[in-house]
């Protein structure tokens, strides 16, 4: 039996168009550095070890995306520079790292354990993320959540 979801295009998929703008390493890299208070090129350049032209053309993709968004600023003696802010679009990315490090945290950290945490501020607890539908019901299973055509679903021809 043929699925359903062969009978719509994928051209305006949202998850292709996230993976666009986020699907390179150095990009969520870059991302969780700034999430994390790293804000500056150098400091960047020398956590992360990505090579200085990859981080010039990620950081500019990530301004143009208008993910992040730059603020001059002058060490006395220094000429002027700029660091890394987050915009409302970047901090709507937040979700996607906290995921990306629960399934890190379960399936790649070592026996020693994740390096990072993520942590409410208030109590120091973990934090979590929950699928939840609309109506309110938690998805914690998967296989409780299909794919259907929304909106701007495109019917391929079946011919």
């Amino acid at each position: 039996m043929r699925p359903d979801a062969l009978n719509w295009s994928v051209e305006n998929c949202p998850i292709g168009g996230a993976m666009a703008v986020l699907g390179e390493k150095w990009t969520v890299a870059v991302m969780r550095e700034v999430f994390s208070g790293v804000r500056r090129f150098e400091d960047m350049r020398v956590r992360t070890g990505v090579p200085r032209q990859v981080l010039t053309n990620r950081l500019a993709m990530l301004v143009e995306q208008d993910l992040l968004r730059r603020e001059q600023y002058q060490e006395p003696g220094s000429r002027r520079r700029y660091e890394y802010r987050l915009t409302a679009k970047g901090l709507d990315l937040y979700p996607i790292l906290i995921a990306l490090r629960a399934w890190g945290e379960q399936y790649i950290a070592g026996p020693e354990g994740p390096s990072v945490r993520a942590v409410h501020r208030g109590c120091d607890a973990d934090v979590h993320l929950t699928v939840h539908c609309a109506d309110g019901h938690e998805l914690a299973d998967p296989r409780a959540v299909a794919l259907a055509p929304g909106p701007g679903a495109i019917r391929l021809d079946p011919s």
